[in-house]
């Protein structure tokens, strides 16, 4: 069964997990520019993505709606129960799911997802867990891996390269 969605946690996946306050108060957020690129590609193959993140930020509506995630939910507890409303209210099923996660809170996520991935530096028992551990950190290239190993999975590079080519 072929890959439909993507789940994306943010603090440690698709961003380096650092949390950075100005002086006023203001949260900051750095996101690595190839992981974006690969999300609107995969959305652009006219697959789905999702951010599943237990904080809450207006930075991350704000790159949801950069990237055309029209799935994104903040301040989650239980990111498996909503991956599951998730997946009911989209008609999906768990083989259709790959997701990537990096500590404790995204255990039940990532067990539910057909195919389950980890940034390099992602805690011990979710390596031990997932079903492949990404050579780049989180932040810092990961989601574009795994996207990537998802092109290779599903036998889209073609069409992925065909976006980007200039005839």
């Amino acid at each position: 069964m072929a890959i439909r969605l993507i789940v994306l946690d943010v603090d440690g996946c698709l961003t380096d997990g650092r949390i950075v306050y100005s002086a006023e108060g203001d949260e900051l957020k750095a996101f690595d520019v190839k992981d974006g690129l690969a999300i609107a590609s995969w959305i652009r193959l006219g697959r789905q993505a999702a951010i599943i993140t237990g904080r809450h930020s207006k930075i991350v509506e704000r790159r949801a709606a950069e990237l055309g995630i029209s799935h994104y939910y903040q301040g989650v507890k239980n990111k498996k129960e909503r991956l599951e409303k998730l997946l009911d209210s989209l008609g999906l099923k768990p083989e259709e799911v790959a997701a990537i996660g990096d500590d404790l809170n995204d255990w039940g996520m990532l067990e539910a997802a057909e195919r389950s991935y980890a940034p390099a530096d992602a805690v011990p028992m979710i390596r031990e867990t997932v079903d492949r551990v990404l050579t780049h950190p989180g932040g810092r290239g990961a989601v574009r891996e795994m996207i990537e190993d998802l092109l290779e999975y599903e036998g889209l590079w073609q069409e992925f390269l065909n976006l980007w080519s200039v005839a």
